[in-house]
């Protein structure tokens, strides 16, 4: 079943609640970024943005369109070099110790592309041998995955024949296929189907439960809200706020917060006279 994927590395030499919370508090944080900046150009998308992502919390990355989330992320797994700064995954330096560091990290990107010719079986097959795990473990994952994510049925479609949610969904079980101690998800649940949706969540949920820690850009304010105990909003390239879900909403809602911090009009000055029926619209 899907527990293989989802145990606790700590937990599992360590059976003592108690011992394992001292023994987490001494690991490096799941994700630190020190200062990292990428120019575009003349186009400033990321300026000196440094973030802590602790071992077994649920971290949302917030942030407008443009605001450099992405970017982020690509410059925090090794996807993008940045110009200045440093990224660590339990303490491995993504750009010194490449291998070992995208060994303990699973990635979803946006819009992510894939061998279109593979089925989705093929596709976690393959990478599963990528990553150098045994044949059989490659197989028990794989047809856990399939399962669990609904994708048994399209197990030989073809990727180029898989629609935008079931894309999301294999692209999630290759994020999960090695068991690694962190998930860095953008827009996981993107054009996902609600059952489907669920599920992703219970599975995400059980990961941090289980001792792993993830990371999850979303626009949608009320999953971050839901999912989340730590937030992080980006704007304009920098971090804005971050902190606890409690100390960046305050006694707002996150969506509030997200406004007051990012908005650069009030909301009550967006007036369309035009569109006001009782001022003489039509």
């Amino acid at each position: 079943m899907i527990d293989i994927i989802l145990t606790d590395p700590v937990n599992a030499t360590n059976p003592d609640p108690d011992d394992a919370t001292i023994e987490r508090s001494a690991q490096p944080p799941a994700l630190e970024l020190r200062g990292l900046s990428k120019r575009f150009g003349e186009k400033v998308a990321v300026q000196d943005v440094s973030l802590t992502v602790p071992v077994g919390s649920f971290f949302g990355l917030v942030g407008p369109n443009g605001a450099g989330k992405t970017t982020t992320i690509s410059m925090a797994v090794g996807l993008m070099r940045p110009e200045t700064g440093q990224s660590f995954i339990f303490g491995a330096d993504v750009w010194a110790e490449p291998l070992r560091a995208k060994s303990l990290v699973g990635v979803m990107p946006d819009g992510m592309s894939m061998p279109e010719r593979l089925t989705g079986r093929e596709l976690l097959t393959y990478l599963g041998h990528l990553r150098g795990l045994p044949s059989a473990t490659v197989g028990e994952r794989t047809d856990d995955l399939l399962d669990v994510l609904g994708l048994l049925g399209a197990e030989r479609t073809l990727i180029a024949e898989y629609s935008a949610g079931m894309r999301k969904k294999i692209v999630l079980a290759t994020a999960l296929l090695h068991a690694p101690g962190l998930l860095i998800l953008d827009e996981p649940l993107e054009a996902v189907d609600p059952v489907s949706a669920a599920t992703i969540k219970r599975i995400l949920q059980r990961f941090v439960a289980a001792g792993g820690s993830v990371v999850l850009s979303s626009h949608v304010m009320a999953l971050v809200e839901q999912l989340c105990d730590r937030v992080a909003i980006i704007d304009k390239g920098r971090v804005a706020a971050s902190g606890t879900l409690a100390e960046v909403r305050g006694h707002r809602s996150l969506e509030e917060a997200f406004v007051a911090f990012v908005s650069e009009r009030p909301t009550d000055s967006l007036h369309l006279a035009w569109l006001d029926h009782e001022a003489g619209g039509v």
